[in-house]
């Protein structure tokens, strides 16, 4: 198990490229399934997650090309559907979330889709009742075996439908678009998800031929198509890592820039970012973000305290919140956190208290956070990185604290950032990888 060694305390200088967005390339890596054409995708992060999907595709049958850092051609045009019921494949799904949005588009070209239960973060449940209700509803037959924990639809025949969602799933809503996108007839998916990454998937899939209309919407309607082709797709950067970067600069008063990030796709994470009394400026498509001794959080109009919560696109990510929370610790002002979605990703906040944040943790899904204004910085300590996003936010309150913390687990945050060690050392940081 690899660990990071953080010295902290160091202001950072400098320009920070976000990666691809992970979110978006573990939709649209398995939308080359839909045919035999060669589909080009660039600007696809080189982390663990993608990797591993990129590694299962091959194992199914689809030929990947590396052409350049980040871009591949994928051609689907053999697909070993006895493979889908093997142990391998049981093992490989089995340790990556991303992989349910496979069984999407083999149903729709093939008639059947298999999954195992998928891995991933430890942040509570994540049902998978959506994406199989949407397609039991395009004509498909499910089967759960609960001893096995095993998922498999059939359906040769997809027909069009109307679905209402019973929650806005991303994953859901492009599970059932891939589905959908060769069904006869006209799909309509309401209360479906919105967020840029899904709208990247459908005009990636109307690139290929498919007849897609309401992006950015939560009514998208699909007109079946007999068959789809290649195209190239370019993956947008990840706003997540741009959020990431913001904190970073605000919790070690550095002033960074961070390059190309799609501003009209960022949608409310500067405004709440400012809210937080963060000042950042927009630069053509860059961020600026000057270095600030003192941050204040903003009231409401009434003078209560600031609330902070998540929420489907397009309001703010759940992903972000626990970066919002890290950095609140040093700001001048109190404000409560509200995560709304899962029940299990506030738990991190034990070791900021350790660190000597002033937090109470009302319930799993909120978080009072007083912030400090700086006038006791936070102490280094050993912590060991539960998922994802709490990596990078422990990581973002080490390098803003005094002395040296120890991070366990990386393998966590390798599985969301690249190389962010190096990238953060480039600017001035001292991240020390053991291990």
């Amino acid at each position: 198990m690899a660990s990071f060694e953080i010295y902290g305390g160091k202001p950072l200088k400098g320009e920070l490229t976000p990666q691809g967005a992970k979110n978006e390339a573990l939709q649209v890596l398995c939308a080359p399934l839909l045919t035999a054409d060669k589909v080009t995708i660039s600007n696809i992060p080189d982390i663990i997650d993608v990797n591993k999907l990129i590694a299962l595709m091959q194992a199914m049958g689809v030929k990947v090309e590396k052409v350049e850092k980040g871009t591949y051609i994928f051609q689907a045009k053999e697909i070993n559907l006895d493979y889908l019921q093997s142990e391998d494949f049981k093992i490989r799904a089995g340790s990556l979330r991303g992989s349910v949005m496979i069984v999407g588009p083999l149903l729709a070209r093939f008639g059947v889709g298999y999954l195992p239960k998928p891995g991933g973060d430890k942040i509570g449940r994540r049902r998978l009742d959506t994406h199989f209700t949407g397609m039991i509803a395009l004509g498909a037959k499910f089967n759960y075996d609960a001893g096995e924990h095993f998922y498999a639809v059939e359906g040769k025949n997809l027909k069009g439908t109307y679905i209402h969602m019973d929650e806005a799933s991303v994953t859901g809503t492009a599970n059932i678009v891939m589905a959908a996108v060769m069904a006869k007839g006209e799909t309509t998916i309401y209360n479906a998800a919105c967020e840029p990454y899904l709208q990247q998937l459908c005009k990636m899939l109307n690139s290929m031929g498919a007849e897609i209309t309401g992006i950015g919407s939560n009514m998208l309607k699909i007109q079946g198509v007999d068959h789809l082709g290649g195209c190239y797709h370019r993956i947008l950067p990840d706003m997540i890592e741009i959020g990431s970067f913001i904190g970073l600069a605000a919790m070690t008063k550095s002033e960074i820039t961070i390059k190309d990030v799609s501003w009209e796709n960022l949608g409310i994470i500067p405004t709440i970012f400012r809210r937080l009394g963060i000042k950042l400026e927009r630069k053509g498509d860059d961020i600026f973000v000057p270095a600030q001794d003192c941050y204040e959080i903003e009231t409401f109009i009434d003078g209560s305290i600031m609330t902070i919560s998540d929420a489907p696109w397009p309001g703010f990510t759940p992903d972000l919140l626990s970066i919002i929370l890290v950095v609140a610790t040093q700001a001048k002002g109190s404000v409560l956190i509200h995560q709304k979605m899962f029940e299990s990703r506030l738990f991190f906040v034990d070791k900021l208290i350790d660190m000597g944040a002033q937090i109470i943790l009302c319930d799993p899904h909120r978080a009072t956070v007083i912030g400090l204004n700086r006038k006791n910085a936070l102490r280094g300590i050993q912590m060991t990185s539960p998922d994802i996003r709490a990596g990078v936010s422990l990581l973002i309150a080490a390098l803003s604290a005094k002395g040296k913390s120890t991070i366990h687990n990386i393998e966590q945050i390798d599985r969301g950032y690249q190389d962010i060690d190096i990238r953060l050392n480039n600017i001035g940081a001292d991240i020390r990888r053991i291990g």
